[in-house]
Parts: C-alpha cells; sequence; structure tokens
C-alpha cells in the first residue's frame, strides 16, 4: 500500500479537492441541503474556520483553517463524508455498497495544499470562486450559487460582477 505523507501545520490554513467516484454525477448539488448540514454538524464537533467553499456537481472545494493546536483535518474530512452518505442514505437516495461494506460515492483520498502566505491564499480563494465558470456550468462567478463568493459580495470584499465575461474588454478590439 502506498505510504501518503500528509504535510500537517498546527493551526494551518488548508485548500482541499473532495470528489464524487462517479465524475458525472450531480449529487452534491441535488442534495446541497444534506451537504451543508453534513458540514454544519462536522464543524460544531470540531471547530475550524472556513474561509471560502464551493460545491460543484461531482466535486467541492474547501478552504479551511484549523484551531491553533490542531492538526487533525483528516478526522475532519472523514467524518463529513461519513455524515453525508449518512444522510443521503436517510433520505432514501440509493447508495450501493463499495469495498469493505463502505459507501461507494467518495473517491477514497483527497487532495490538500498548505497555504503558505496572504499570495497563496488569495489565489486559491480567487481559484475556489472561479471554478464555476472554468467548468463551464456558468459565464459569470455571480450566477453559481454554491459558492461562498456571495458572502464575499455580501461582506463587499468582492464586486459582484468580479471575473465574469460580461462586459470584458480585450486588448485590441477597438
Amino acid at each position: 500500500m502506498v505510504n501518503y505523507r500528509r504535510a500537517r501545520v498546527a493551526g494551518g490554513t488548508y485548500f482541499f479537492t473532495l470528489t464524487l467516484k462517479d465524475r458525472r454525477s450531480d449529487l452534491l448539488v441535488r442534495r446541497i441541503d444534506l451537504l451543508r448540514e453534513a458540514l454544519r454538524h462536522v464543524k460544531q464537533r470540531r471547530p475550524f474556520t472556513l474561509h471560502a467553499v464551493v460545491v460543484m456537481p461531482d466535486h467541492l472545494h474547501l478552504l479551511l483553517q484549523l484551531p491553533e493546536a490542531d492538526t487533525n483535518y483528516s478526522a475532519r474530512l472523514r467524518d463529513f463524508k461519513a455524515l453525508f452518505v449518512k444522510a443521503l442514505r436517510a433520505a432514501g437516495e440509493p447508495i450501493k455498497p463499495g469495498l469493505r461494506g463502505a459507501a461507494g460515492i467518495w473517491q477514497a483520498r483527497f487532495w490538500e495544499h498548505v497555504i503558505r502566505d496572504e499570495c497563496d491564499l488569495a489565489a486559491h480563494i480567487n481559484y475556489i470562486h472561479f471554478n464555476p465558470v472554468k467548468h463551464g456550468h456558468v459565464q459569470r462567478v455571480m450566477d453559481w450559487p454554491y459558492s461562498s463568493f456571495h458572502r464575499f459580495v455580501r461582506q463587499g470584499v468582492l464586486p459582484a460582477n468580479w471575473a465574469g465575461c460580461e462586459g470584458l474588454e480585450l486588448a485590441g478590439d477597438d
């Protein structure tokens, strides 16, 4: 078995990508209510600060910061995935067991990146917010409902038309 090395920084800020096994699925946005509740529950049991998030049909990106002496993001992500699956089953979603009886909806692992500095933080927040445009779900960031972008707009951090295609003038167009 491969021995994965994970970066562990106490109180660190991390960027994560969690992906469904079925990349054609829309389960995450179709059951956004259950996903949000699972995240809230994990945050209550194992606190963290959620800086930014985007939920796509088949994957999600989280940017979160752990409490000062804490390095255990893996337990949070494991609990989050498990609570979402449990809620799906309770809601009557057909969940087939995967290997060893576990629900087979999530990819087994996740992508993690330790945020190094303010510039890295800003780049990853921008990446998260632009993701729905990148994947062709919308033309403007503001049109994707499952994103912390809307909180950034409400707080006056970003303008509502940030990174959209509308009104974009290209160099050389006269």
